[in-house]
């Protein structure tokens, strides 16, 4: 459903062999038209609601429950401004498992990097380096200057907590509420319109090259 909505564009297919004067004209989709919902949206609960992605759920599963219609899929995606399903869909716990243990020798024992407490100037979970760990700090607390080890301002972050962190982000989601779904789908059918100019053939097609 979503290709069909895609717009066609027409480009000159050099030939190869003689005659070299002549060209085939050759049709396909138009994929460099990007459709990206404004990052505000997102902080408006009127049109969204959220939902926590569990192993197993897929773009067409979701598509189904929420909109009754597996091969909307493509809203679920691009609402959430998902551009390639493959790397922007949270893994399964064994998919992530699978891949943490065939790319890292010990994803589980090795420092990916070290994050910071909440504690003076510092923020909660702040990237630092080793030498940070390993140094003595000045703190303001309360007005007091105090000295700490950086074991006590930060920890450490092995690869497979951080990829499980990040893989956890991904689980949360936005769902069109289904009462501006149909809005949005033809609001997408019409941005994929063409309008008139020089390369104009038709409102599905256009021409370049």
């Amino acid at each position: 459903m979503y290709f069909s909505l895609i717009p066609n564009i027409e480009y000159d297919d050099k030939p190869i062999s003689y005659p070299f004067s002549e060209s085939d004209l050759v049709t396909a989709k138009n994929f460099f038209r990007r459709y990206k919902v404004n990052d505000e949206v997102f902080s408006y609960a009127v049109y969204f609601n959220q939902y926590t992605l569990k192993d197993g759920d897929r773009p067409d599963i979701i598509a189904d429950k929420a909109y009754g219609n597996p091969f909307f899929d493509w809203v679920v995606l691009i609402t959430n401004n998902m551009v390639n399903a493959q790397y922007d869909w949270p893994l399964s716990n064994f998919q992530l498992t699978k891949v943490l243990e065939s790319e890292f020798d010990d994803p589980y024992g090795t420092i990916h990097h070290y994050e910071t407490y909440k504690i003076a100037q510092y923020p909660d979970g702040k990237h630092v380096d080793e030498t940070f760990y390993n140094s003595i700090h000045k703190l303001n607390i309360d007005g007091s200057i105090v000295l700490k080890n950086g074991n006590e301002i930060c920890r450490p972050v092995t690869v497979a907590e951080y990829y499980t962190n990040e893989n956890e982000k991904k689980r949360q989601i936005y769902l069109l509420k289904p009462v501006y779904f149909q809005q949005f789908v033809d609001d997408f059918r019409l941005k994929n319109l063409y309008k008139q100019s020089n390369n104009y053939i038709s409102q599905r097609l256009k021409k370049t090259g």
